[in-house]
């Protein structure tokens, strides 16, 4: 009877250290990209005149927008 108690007891724990584990790292990596942007207004500017676009600074700031829309 105490060996399943302690499987079940073992089981319970690991469960519930990935569970806090996931969130610990999620709550992490938010912080570190609203802290550090994965792309910034001169890395848009290279890419658009990387496709060809002249980019402009209104275009550029419209595009920072949406993707600071998508990191909330």
């Amino acid at each position: 009877m105490d060996l399943w108690v302690v499987i079940l007891v073992g089981i319970l724990a690991l469960l519930a250290g990935v569970a806090l584990g996931f969130f610990i790292a999620r709550k992490y990596m938010m912080t570190y990209l609203k802290k550090n942007p994965p792309i910034n207004e001169q890395m848009l500017k290279m890419m658009m005149m990387q496709m060809g676009m002249k980019p402009s600074q209104k275009k550029i700031n419209q595009m920072m927008k949406a993707m600071q829309g998508q990191m909330k």
